[in-house]
């Protein structure tokens, strides 16, 4: 038996500022932006490099769903970004304006820092050991 996570859905307020955010500031890719109705689109993005899993966006379309924006996990962070160069990634997120909310520190399992995304989830950023 094989399975694998194809993607996450992070809840969003708006399509195109979630996608500037993630392709200029992360340097994600978009990999499909379908409009299937007047509201509703299917943008998949990834990591640079990425084969594997990857984020779905999908817009807030109720008042629960927009609550959800910016915190899908509680407050804890919600995603980890794996790097094979975390000083490299950790400079250009900076420089790009990325807004870290605990300095780069080293662990256990390797190099890592926390940032939020443009609506307040919390990442890591991990280069593992």
């Amino acid at each position: 038996m094989k399975q694998k996570i194809g993607h996450v859905a992070l809840i969003v307020k708006d399509y195109d500022e979630a996608i500037t955010f993630y392709t200029q500031k992360l340097r994600f890719t978009v990999l499909e932006d379908t409009q299937l109705d007047v509201d509703k689109r299917w943008v998949v993005i990834s990591p640079p490099g990425e084969e594997g899993s990857n984020l779905l966006l999908a817009k807030a379309t109720n008042q629960r769903e927009l609550d959800s924006v910016g915190n899908q996990s509680g407050g804890r962070v919600f995603l980890f970004l794996f790097t094979d160069d975390f000083w490299r990634d950790f400079k250009q997120m900076e420089a790009n304006a990325v807004n870290f909310v605990r300095a780069p520190k080293e662990e256990v399992y390797g190099t890592v820092a926390v940032f939020n995304d443009l609506y307040g989830n919390q990442w890591d950023l991990i280069q593992p050991k």
